[in-house]
């Protein structure tokens, strides 16, 4: 079926669905103008190479009611979200009205299109089929760039690693990539937030839904969750979800495979940079972003080995939250939010796409290879909307990690403190009982698919009313089965921007079990805040068996002492005079990761739960510490001594 829309009714559509109402910012010099009436092709089944057709929706310029027959390139996004979507459509208009084709497509086995669904593992070749069907299309000049996220920029990714020839230029925000390093398979652990994905979407756009009878038992697994997690692991035909048996099978195997194998392979862009297409990225992810991680390994990767060019932008943000400044408890201030979602695409697309002469390379955000949000420059005062003023700026950089980092080493004392001063006593060491029925609960921090078992982004680590499994205004620090290590108050202010790490030497009484780390910026109290504020930056996690490897299980000796590496998610925060830098070291953060059962058993398969004594030891023999990468408070001269 065909729509036509008037070049009045398509802009005030599209505006209205992204901004509110607002009206049209300028996007800058040389920028595609919405001179173009919109005509939509709906439901277009694409043949592809194994002959099943995927649903697709084509959005076209038009002039007084008839399209361009000159040809014109195109914006392509393959979505499992269901691409009749509100964001979808105006992504759609947004572009079509601006002299672009724009295609979007269910991926296979969702919504509209036919097949049966697989994680990412299908999207490389159904991405470069689509582009085959596109560049043969007469309306096409062949040129072709992708949009998305999450998920989404997972398809742009699957479609540069097989360097489609006519894809020009992508734009994976928050992207799905290296499942098995980080984001999905955490240094051994599982990140809960797909479990409660496929719960959440065997319940809405799989094929099995498209019976009425079906999608009413498959929403009730959905809506009584809960109670699963509370029963993991979730077995092969034992719940409702078998009926769903690709989301089922696909969910069961990933609980299995803790290593960085095969299983994992899709999408792999740390190991394969040199599979990617050599074509202009532009990366863009948050701090508090589920994928924060990968996007900035992504940058390291890919810039070492493309021409590209590879751009890089973090922000302060949750995942797919880039029009916000505000996430969790936490305000970062006005700047922090990129108001219009699709300018700054348009001004990439038309640069890439079309060659117009604009913003990049001259000017924000494209003035530098790498643009970051220094968050904590705020005065800590409490906002209209009663949440944290943590602030902070947006800065140009060079490159990442920042070439003039100091990376500094805070060492775990045994009064609890973490200074840089290397600890004396030889026997140091701090116990603790981890129980897998009572775990640490989860929140904030590095989340996405979170909807009613998590909380996202920026927060008091302390219990409230919001979280299920943390209703009580308790302090997490207050847990018998948290290790707090914190500074004095700081003498000045301490920048951290970077990759992080704490080095653990530590023993168990079982055979397995999980260390997790937190860093946390404390707030003194104030008259806004008169218990102060301990506000999560980021995370991590080492599965034991996977201490050594990410591909080799071993289990451990029982008291023996080995060391353990975590690797927190970057960040970029400015730790101000009167704060605290602290380090939480515990066993457990659930549901954000699976929680360590401790028996030993294979992954995904256990029956028992062990609870564990846990040592972590922080003397001179075994010196526990974090590793902060540290910014110099005033850049140096780079013409010094020139």
């Amino acid at each position: 079926m065909n729509v036509l829309l008037s070049r009045r009714k398509a802009l005030a559509f599209v505006w209205m669905i992204i901004c509110g109402g607002i009206s049209v910012p300028t996007v800058g010099h040389g920028a595609s103008e919405p001179n173009y009436e919109v005509v939509v092709e709906h439901d277009v089944l694409v043949p592809m190479r194994d002959g099943v057709k995927l649903s697709t929706d084509i959005y076209r310029p038009a002039v007084k009611g008839v399209v361009l027959t000159e040809k014109v390139p195109t914006i392509l996004q393959r979505t499992p979200y269901d691409k009749e979507g509100k964001g979808d459509i105006a992504i759609g208009h947004f572009f079509a009205a601006r002299g672009y084709a724009v295609v979007i497509q269910d991926t296979r086995g969702r919504f509209k299109s036919e097949g049966v669904w697989h994680m990412l593992t299908d999207d490389g070749p159904d991405g470069a089929d689509i582009c085959e069907w596109i560049g043969k299309q007469s309306w096409s000049n062949n040129k072709i760039g992708m949009i998305g996220t999450s998920y989404v920029g997972g398809t742009q990714h699957a479609a540069a690693l097989l360097k489609v020839p006519n894809l020009v230029t992508v734009i994976p925000v928050d992207a799905m990539s290296n499942m098995g390093y980080q984001s999905m398979r955490n240094a051994g652990a599982f990140e809960l937030r797909f479990w409660n994905w496929i719960f959440t979407r065997a319940a809405e756009g799989s094929r099995q839904v498209r019976d009425p009878q079906m999608k009413l038992v498959l929403e009730e697994l959905a809506d009584n969750r809960l109670h699963y997690l509370l029963n993991l692991p979730t077995r092969t035909g034992m719940t409702p979800l078998k009926f769903a048996p690709e989301y089922e099978a696909w969910l069961v195997e990933a609980m299995k495979h803790g290593g960085n194998d095969e299983f994992w392979a899709q999408n792999n862009i740390i190991d394969h940079p040199d599979q990617y297409k050599d074509m202009p990225v532009f990366l863009v992810g948050g701090w508090y972003d589920s994928w924060d991680g990968n996007t900035s390994s992504n940058f390291k990767a890919l810039s070492k080995t493309i021409k590209g060019p590879v751009y890089l932008t973090m922000g302060p943000w949750i995942h797919g939250r880039q029009g916000q400044a505000a996430h969790g408890q936490v305000s970062f201030g006005d700047a922090a939010a990129i108001a219009d979602s699709l300018a700054w695409r348009l001004e990439w697309y038309d640069h890439w796409l079309k060659g117009l002469d604009n913003s990049i390379g001259r000017s924000a955000p494209f003035a530098t290879l790498v643009r970051i949000f220094v968050m904590g420059t705020g005065d800590g005062t409490q906002t209209a909307a009663g949440l944290l003023n943590h602030g902070g700026y947006w800065r140009d950089e060079r490159e990442w990690p920042l070439a003039r980092t100091q990376y500094m080493k805070y060492y775990l004392q045994s009064n609890g403190t973490l200074s840089r001063e290397v600890v004396s006593d030889t026997a140091a060491s701090t116990s603790f009982t981890f129980d897998p029925a009572n775990p640490v609960p989860t929140i904030g921090g590095n989340i996405s698919s979170a909807e009613g078992i998590m909380l996202q982004g920026a927060w008091d680590q302390r219990g409230n009313e919001q979280i299920w499994n943390a209703a009580e205004p308790i302090p997490l620090s207050a847990r018998r089965d948290v290790l707090v290590f914190q500074t004095e108050p700081l003498a000045e202010d301490l920048e951290v921007t970077g990759e992080i790490e704490v080095k653990l030497w530590a023993s168990s009484s079982a055979i397995d079990t999980d260390f997790t780390a937190k860093l946390i910026d404390v707030y003194p109290s104030s008259p806004d805040f008169p218990g102060g504020f301990d506000l999560n930056l980021e995370d991590g996690i080492v599965r034991a068996r996977f201490r050594d490897s990410l591909t080799k299980e071993v289990l451990m000796q029982p008291g023996e002492i080995y060391p353990f590496t975590i690797k927190l998610y970057p960040t970029s925060n400015v730790f101000k005079k009167g704060h605290r830098i602290r380090l939480d070291i515990s066993s457990s953060n659930f549901p954000r990761f699976d929680v360590n059962p401790n028996s030993g058993e294979p992954l995904g398969d256990h029956r028992r739960i062990v609870v564990a004594t846990n040592r972590v030891l922080h003397n001179q023999l075994h010196p526990s510490h974090i590793l902060l990468p540290i910014i110099p408070s005033t850049k140096p001269d780079p013409t010094a001594g020139k």
